[in-house]
């Protein structure tokens, strides 16, 4: 992103964003409600168009591609996507039907090499024994972790996560973070930005991060030097106490 703005009406949502994210990074994006994050990945899932300025995603510049061939490459999940899923529909074909970009399986055909990938990807988010459910029975975690695996599903070059931990309990919360950071360590896996409001939903593996307020960026770079208390307590605008444990964060007002 290159002097990317974003308007709508009179409201800014976006304001002079230069990001990059390079094939081995995982970042996560971090800030309040209302501060950009989700139109960020947005762009990034190329759902939006910017106001100003440009945005390349994978080498192609939005405006100047055909992005229902782009989408296919990138791997997103969102609550506005699970909404999306008829309740009805198996979990092992809300993970398949990815193949052809489409909710709610229908009349398309997969191979043996499409359904073992779909069980091969519930089974690494522990998620396999569900296969044969309808979604709308799962728990909200549940219901993460096989939009999770369908994001896979594509081997797709770009993993866009937007709050993927919102709404779980403390267990699961504890195990998608770790199913996360095992994902985020793979070599093989592709270049990822995760969004969230909470420092303690940062799993480890990743390496860099954006700090957003107000649709601008307060600072952005290696998660250890862009992580202080100072640049956080700037982000939420109250003097926040930030904590690491091993590889973990934990933060809360003074």
């Amino acid at each position: 992103m290159d002097g990317v703005g974003v308007r709508r009406g009179d409201a800014t949502l976006l304001s002079d964003v230069n990001w990059d994210v390079e094939l081995d990074e995982r970042w996560v994006v971090l800030g309040p409600n209302g501060a950009g994050k989700t139109t960020l990945l947005k762009l990034a899932g190329t759902e939006m168009y910017p106001s100003d300025g440009t945005v390349d995603v994978l080498g192609e510049r939005l405006g100047k591609t055909n992005v229902f061939d782009l989408r296919p490459r990138i791997g997103l999940t969102s609550a506005a996507f699970t909404a999306r899923v008829p309740g009805d529909e198996l979990v092992r074909d809300v993970v398949v039907s990815a193949g052809y970009s489409v909710v709610g399986r229908w009349r398309e055909e997969y191979d043996d090499l499409d359904t073992d990938r779909a069980a091969e990807l519930l089974d690494l988010l522990g998620v396999a024994h569900l296969a044969d459910r309808p979604f709308g029975t799962l728990s909200e975690g549940e219901r993460k972790r096989v939009t999770i695996a369908r994001a896979l599903m594509t081997d797709p070059e770009l993993l866009l996560l937007d709050e993927p931990a919102a709404g779980l309990d403390l267990g699961g919360r504890e195990d998608l973070v770790a199913r996360l950071s095992s994902l985020a360590m793979d070599p093989d896996a592709p270049a990822s930005v995760l969004v969230t409001h909470h420092v303690e939903e940062i799993p480890p593996g990743y390496t860099h991060g954006l700090l957003l307020r107000e649709g601008s960026i307060v600072a952005q770079g290696l998660l250890d030097d862009v992580l202080t208390e100072d640049n956080l307590s700037k982000t939420f605008d109250q003097d926040l106490e930030l904590q690491r444990s091993g590889d973990r964060y934990f933060a809360r007002r003074w």
